[in-house]
């Protein structure tokens, strides 16, 4: 994965169908939810932004085990979560009983929403959408979902700082599939324009700061490795445990705890359309 935006992918020759497979079963691996809390922060700055209040029906896209779906659910929106990894979707319900919140989770996937035109008041996502595997079917299916004047909230990764650097560490020892566009073409202004411009009436981003929190530097490559489905497929394919090494100096080089803990900076993007 890198920051190249102007990839050129050729849709007649790209078999998306078994690239969403493999991708599914990478992001099965591990437990994405003691990540996936990390992002609570930016769920809550989303919806923020987003306007989101009682009774509007929320569609949260690739939702994990749900973070940005309870953040709408606590507002009193009629939320549904979709997901392709059952077991996210599974957690994402055990949440939403513990809370007591009212929320609809299913397994499904943001390249072909389950739902009719114009279903929802809002469609959000959180370091989700943007790494369906076809970007401009996965932005048609959010703007059909979404009704006219209704938003569509995204808060992702960018090619600067820590989502950056990350995930080109990450890429080095599983690269993607040749031909896709990178999942951080989601964080530039062309990128956005390219996805979603042509459905709407307004787009605006602005870059925005979230603290990650951590025992220390290297309990948070373990934490990573352990957990996260893509680190974890990278590690396997590592031959000289090179990737342990090039993840520290990316937790190192945002981390701005000086106690010995480590409170990791992470830049995003959070972006709000208006459909047309």
């Amino acid at each position: 994965m890198n920051d190249n935006t102007s990839t050129s992918v050729d849709y007649g020759s790209m078999d998306f169908e078994a690239i969403t497979a493999r991708q599914q079963e990478t992001w099965a691996t591990g437990d994405f939810h003691q990540i996936a809390r990390l992002n609570v922060p930016m769920a809550e700055a989303l919806c923020d932004a987003a306007e989101l209040h009682a009774g509007e029906r929320v569609l949260d896209v690739a939702c994990g085990s749900g973070t940005a779906a309870l953040v709408a659910a606590r507002r009193y929106c009629e939320v549904i979560g979709i997901d392709y990894v059952p077991a996210l979707i599974e957690r994402a319900g055990r949440r939403a009983a513990a809370d007591g919140l009212e929320a609809d989770f299913r397994v499904g996937d943001a390249q072909e929403l389950p739902f009719a035109d114009a279903s929802f008041d809002a469609v959000v996502s959180v370091y989700g959408v943007q790494f369906a595997p076809d970007q401009e079917r996965a932005a048609a299916e959010m703007l059909r979902v979404c009704r006219p004047g209704g938003r569509i909230a995204l808060a992702g990764p960018i090619p600067e700082g820590w989502s950056g650097d990350f995930f080109a560490a990450n890429a080095r020892y599983m690269p993607p599939p040749s031909g896709l566009h990178p999942p951080l073409r989601w964080g530039t202004g062309d990128g956005l324009q390219a996805l979603l411009g042509t459905g709407t009436v307004s787009l605006s981003s602005e870059k925005r700061t979230a603290l990650q929190y951590y025992r220390s530097v290297d309990h948070a490559v373990e934490l990573f490795l352990t957990c996260f489905g893509p680190a974890i497929r990278a590690s396997e394919a590592d031959t000289k445990n090179s990737l342990r090494d090039d993840l520290k100096a990316v937790f190192s080089r945002y981390n701005r705890a000086t106690d010995g803990t480590a409170v990791v900076e992470n830049t995003y993007l959070l972006t709000v359309a208006v459909r047309a």
